[in-house]
């Protein structure tokens, strides 16, 4: 009897953003530290990326070529939790809060997502750390 995959529509996405170290950089930008958890099998089924999004939903990508603000290019599944890292995040001047979610390659996004409140240094689930000028 063949093996069948259970169709992504029925599956739960289960890429969790578990926690944000944001550093905001002296000339204004930011560099993001995202520590997601997925159940990665192998490369059919791993945590391919995440975003930054702004409450009217732009992501930010400081690659506009990205599918995501950090793509990950290989499966982590002796790796679990991981944190990766992306500098050269551009955030509008004004903007209060941010959302930070993650995104599997079979079952897309709608894990565990993390809004940071900018004006708020730490959390449990998030750190805002900015550097003097």
């Amino acid at each position: 009897m063949p093996i069948t995959q259970t169709p992504s529509a029925a599956r739960k996405p289960d890429a969790d953003v578990l926690f944000v170290k944001a550093i905001q950089n002296e000339d204004g930008s930011w560099t993001f530290h995202v520590t997601v958890q997925h159940p990665d099998t192998g490369w059919e089924d791993y945590a391919d990326g995440w975003d930054v999004v702004l409450p009217d939903g732009t992501v930010i990508k400081p690659n506009p070529d990205s599918p995501f603000t950090r793509l990950l290019v290989h499966p982590h599944v002796n790796e679990q939790p991981f944190t990766r890292s992306q500098s050269g995040i551009r955030i509008p001047e004004g903007v209060t809060q941010v959302t930070v979610r993650a995104h599997d390659l079979l079952d897309g996004f709608g894990g565990q997502e993390i809004t940071l409140d900018l004006s708020i240094d730490a959390t449990e689930n998030y750190q805002i750390i900015r550097t003097s000028k």
